[in-house]
């Protein structure tokens, strides 16, 4: 997505406003999707609302990455405290290789389906979208400290239920 199609859809372009929203879809998916599984794409579709409803304001149109990361994160934290049911295995997305094996994604999903949403958020952050310990601590809100022991005990966690 290239800044000029971003400051249009700021300017009220309404096509370039969908090719924002249609390029941003399939992350936000994958990432509302990864933190509060079943409640992901309620999550993600809050997220896409409020960045076409608070497009005009972000002042850099390079950190539109940045910025709603911060917003999916958030929104798929509180959707997952909400709401926990049995989680579904993610679509697989052809452009990220061969598909997983089922058997190893009903395991995942289960193990982190027992984590709470915050262990969840850190681990998606710092092992799946490969954010710093200082980025993530941005996008949670959080001391970097505080990402550092959250992300220890996650980790913990999520080892010591893959070996129930």
């Amino acid at each position: 997505m290239t800044s000029e199609r971003i400051r249009e859809a700021q300017g009220g372009d309404l096509l370039a406003m969908g090719d924002v929203l249609d390029a941003l879809s399939p992350w936000v998916g994958r990432l509302c999707g990864s933190i509060a599984l079943d409640a992901g794409p309620d999550a993600a579709q809050e997220t896409l609302i409020q960045v076409m409803r608070d497009l005009r304001g972000l002042r850099d149109p390079d950190a539109l990455r940045g910025w709603v990361r911060r917003i999916a994160t958030r929104e798929a934290i509180r959707h997952a405290t909400r709401r926990r049911r049995e989680p579904p295995i993610a679509d697989w997305d052809d452009t990220s290789g061969p598909p997983p094996d089922p058997a190893l994604r009903r395991d995942v999903a289960r193990v982190l389906d027992a984590l709470s949403p915050d262990q969840r958020a850190v681990l998606v952050l710092r092992d799946l979208e490969g954010l710093s310990e200082a980025e993530a601590a941005e996008v949670l809100d959080c001391a970097r400290g505080t990402i550092k022991s959250r992300l220890h005990r996650a980790r913990e966690a999520f080892r010591e239920r893959w070996n129930e």
